[in-house]
């Protein structure tokens, strides 16, 4: 019993730090596909709202894409990373991101006694998009710029702030299917660590956290580190030392953190209750990143 009281009392300074808090969270690896882990994750998500955090998660869907394209019969194709997205491949993009994944985050979260509300990039135009530059972004990761189009892929313009701050103030949770509306209403697929960052930029979030399959970013020794600041994250990339989903993850940390957001996290999803052992400890479990 007094063990149980100690824990609840060592989480105490942290709920008063981070009341009415912003936190926004990246969902995706097999948070998303395990049963019990997404089922943690939601518990993490309304115990944190319920406390008087505000939370906003943004998912993703990568192989849950791949698998209805297959079924559908369009293949899937990858340029540097991310997937080429012509006119029949957005429309599946939108009806499993939309449809499917962000309806059973929110039931998920609903559960657990929190207000979870689905959202695209689509509604009230809450993200604005535009198509990707190619050579800032992949200029941006020290890689070759593709010579092939990417199609409907796009990147964050401009946040819709109102609409999430009248949502976050009434106590709901917003959950983004990270998909944008250009100028002309046309739809992209926008990278969901993008979007992510975007959106903790545009709500001067005091957190970002990225849930991923890996224990955090690898020095080179391929050992976990558990701090990290701007300037060293930077040289990581430079060096080379940082690769696959990594990289866009880093990345877009280093780009919310010169834009306000107080720290990242990158933590392992495949740990059950993982965000709270992360924001909730002294010891953590994964990576934060510091300006």
């Amino acid at each position: 019993m007094n063990q149980r009281v100690s824990v609840l009392l060592s989480a105490l300074p942290y709920i008063r730090e981070f009341h009415k808090k912003t936190f926004v969270i990246k969902f995706g690896g097999s948070a998303m596909v395990d049963e019990s882990l997404r089922e943690s994750f939601a518990l993490d998500v309304a115990l944190m709202s319920l406390v008087g955090i505000k939370p906003v998660i943004v998912h993703g869907g990568g192989p849950q894409i791949s698998e209805a394209l297959e079924r559908f019969g369009i293949k899937s194709s990858f340029v540097g990373g991310l997937r080429k997205t012509d006119s029949q491949t957005i429309k599946v993009v939108k009806m499993v991101l939309c449809g499917q994944i962000n309806k059973e985050i929110v039931s998920a979260i609903n559960a657990q006694g929190a207000k979870a509300v689905g959202l695209s990039g689509i509604d009230a135009s809450l993200i604005k998009a535009r198509a990707l530059n190619k050579e800032a972004y992949f200029g941006s990761l020290n890689m070759q710029v593709p010579s092939e189009e990417l199609g409907f892929v796009g990147e964050v313009e401009s946040v819709n702030t109102k609409l999430l701050e009248t949502l976050l103030n009434e106590c709901f949770v917003p959950v983004i299917a990270p998909i944008g509306i250009g100028a002309c209403g046309e739809v992209y697929n926008i990278n969901a660590d993008m979007v992510a960052s975007a959106i903790a930029i545009s709500l001067k979030a005091h957190k970002l956290i990225y849930l991923t399959d890996s224990n955090g970013v690898k020095d080179e020794n391929s050992n976990t580190i558990s701090s990290l600041d701007a300037f060293g994250a930077k040289t990581l990339i430079e060096k080379g030392q940082i690769r696959g989903g990594m990289l866009p993850k880093l990345h877009s940390a280093l780009e919310a953190l010169n834009s306000g957001v107080k720290k990242v996290h990158i933590i392992d999803g495949r740990i059950k209750h993982s965000i709270l052992l992360e924001v909730f400890t002294s010891e953590g479990i994964g990576t934060e990143v510091l300006p």
